[in-house]
Parts: structure tokens; sequence; C-alpha cells
């Protein structure tokens, strides 16, 4: 019988997937338990609309993604956070993305997820520092950092 996965279901099938698997399974575990339906033709059409729905909705995220990307590689785009430091330009306290983060939406109007900021270490001196920033799984961003006293 073959059936579409409403759920992924460990060594048989991923969400979404047309598979043909025995009457029995079918019927009294997967459609059952809600795992997945039947592969009728309206199914599979109905189907085929959500992932074309989908694909076009990813495509829309990624163009936003590098446009965001455009706007923070910017030359104009330059964050600009003041904090105590001491004589030789060490800072008394870090930078962490966080202050990235809110730095760059007070400033720019960009929002962006403290997690998604790829800073290994909290910045920790004065001056220029370049940080990674992932908007998207295949976008990348850099953001320069200005460190200056207060």
């Amino acid at each position: 019988m073959k059936v579409i996965f409403l759920e992924d279901v460990r060594g048989k099938g991923k969400k979404g997937q047309i598979k043909e698997v025995s009457d029995g399974y079918a019927q009294n575990f997967l459609i059952k338990n809600g795992k997945a339906q039947p592969a009728t033709s309206a199914a599979i059409s109905a189907l085929k609309g959500q992932q074309h729905a989908e694909a076009k909705n990813a495509a829309a995220e990624l163009a936003a993604a590098k446009d965001l990307k455009t706007k923070i590689e910017d030359d104009q785009t330059i964050v600009e956070i003041k904090s105590k430091a001491g004589e030789d330009s060490r800072l008394f306290g870090s930078i962490p993305s966080k202050q990235i983060a809110q730095a760059l939406a007070q400033q720019y109007k960009i929002n962006v997820d403290k997690r998604k900021i790829d800073l290994p270490e909290p910045i920790k001196a004065l001056g220029y520092q370049n940080v990674k920033v992932r908007i998207h799984p295949e976008v990348t961003a850099t953001i320069r950092v200005h460190v200056v006293t207060e």
C-alpha cells in the first residue's frame, strides 16, 4: 500500500515522502497513529501544492537574508559600542554578542538574534573587530564593530 508520511518514522520514511509499505503495517500502525495517510490522487496533489508553497517560502526567506546581508555589510554600517578601558586599551569588562545585537538594533534598526552572532569569545580590546553573523543557513554576513572608550 502506498502512503504519504505525515511525520518522520524511524527506518521507514521522512515527512512528505511517498512510499510503498505493507498493508498491515500501514493500516494498523501508520494510519491508526496518524503518522501517515493513504496516497490517494487528491492527497498527492495536496502534498505537491504544499511542497511548492514551502519552496516558495524558502526562496523568499533566502532573498530576505541576502538583502539583510547587503545592509549589514554596507560600508556605512559600523556598530559603535562605548566601554570603559584602561591605559593599555584593554576593556574593564568584555563585549558579548548580546550587546552587539542590541547596539545593531539601536543604531541601524536591524534586528539580529544574539545566538546567530558567531563570537568565539567576547571582545576585550578597543578598536575594530569583524564579527560573523549567520543570518540564514546559506547566508553569513560580517558586522564591523568599533569599540571606543566612554
